[in-house]
């Protein structure tokens, strides 16, 4: 029996033998080189360094150190450590702003989550000019934010605004929307919730045309009304669509800046001030800026974030075990 080392030989058509050259190992041959996969991972990674990791770490480092606007430009600010928290939880505006974000952040996905369910239940039934119905109310959602909330800053304006003309007009008192410390809050809920309607109505009615209609077939069959199928089989099957809405809804909300900002600038009296706008005018909004208290906000923020994030993942993961 011939050597397993010997080198194979090839006869030609005209009877003479030669040997075949030897070819590179199959594994070797057929495993893609890695060089490529670097290269195509390269951009996203540059990507989120330069746009994500270096924000976030001079975000922490401003948060440590005690800066100025001249050590902000030409470096040297000394170490704080943890004075810039100690500072911001310590001051007399943490709780009532803490409280404000929480509120209008709880607010905003109750009344967008259940509006954009009812919505997305409601052109499910696929009826004539749901199409053109539905692309309208994508309006608020395709607009520039600015453009948003100066639409609202009119509407609710206390003087010439169509809301307090239609008020008039079925014999209620003008109501001070932006500029009365019991209103300033529920205008910019009202006009965050306007905007994050579309948002969950397109998420939500996603998630519908992806449960199968024979469910529902079976359902009516079996004489179950309208409110047994939603409880029963869209609802059910919906909770990973709605919880991926949550989340989103809730990151996005923690961090609304520029519609409290542009209809009554976290006013009046710091009424309808969240954690974004605080951090904003500390940083930004004083004659001598604060960027280490500013950035210690934002830092908290991130953390809710994350704390959202982390109970996603749980539930999801019971949901998986389950």
């Amino acid at each position: 029996m011939p050597s397993t080392t010997e080198t194979t030989a090839v006869r030609d058509p005209g009877g003479a033998a030669s040997a075949a050259p030897p070819g590179p190992p199959p594994s070797r041959a057929r495993r893609p080189s890695r060089w490529w996969a670097w290269g195509f991972l390269a951009p996203v990674t540059i990507y989120l360094a330069a746009f994500y990791a270096y924000p976030l770490y001079r975000n922490v480092e401003l948060s440590l150190r005690e800066y100025t606007v001249r050590s902000f430009v030409q470096g040297g600010a000394p170490f704080a450590g943890l004075d810039n928290y100690q500072t911001v939880l310590t001051d007399p505006a943490f709780g009532p702003t803490l409280t404000h974000t929480v509120v209008f952040t709880a607010a905003s996905l109750a009344f967008q989550f259940t509006i954009g369910m009812a919505l997305a239940l409601f052109f499910h039934q696929h009826f004539p000019l749901s199409r053109t119905l539905r692309a309208l109310i994508l309006v608020p959602w395709l607009l520039p934010l600015i453009v948003s909330a100066s639409t609202w800053s009119w509407l609710l304006n206390s003087d010439s605004g169509l809301v307090n003309a239609a008020l008039g007009v079925v014999g209620v008192d003008p109501v001070n929307w932006l500029t009365s410390p019991g209103w300033s809050l529920t205008s910019v809920i009202i006009a965050n919730v306007w905007i994050g309607i579309p948002f969950n109505l397109v998420v939500l009615y996603s998630g519908l045309q992806a449960i199968p209609t024979e469910m529902y077939e079976a359902s009516a069959l079996d004489g179950a009304t309208g409110w047994q199928r939603f409880w029963g089989i869209t609802f059910p099957l919906l909770r990973p669509v709605s919880l991926i809405t949550l989340l989103l809804g809730l990151i996005y909300t923690l961090k609304v800046f520029d519609i409290i900002w542009i209809m009554t600038k976290g006013g009046p009296t710091g009424s309808s001030a969240t954690l974004a706008t605080w951090s904003y005018r500390l940083g930004f909004g004083n004659l001598l800026p604060e960027f280490g208290p500013g950035a210690a906000i934002g830092n908290l923020l991130i953390v809710l974030a994350l704390i959202a994030g982390l109970v996603y993942i749980r539930i999801e993961r019971r949901q998986q075990l389950r």
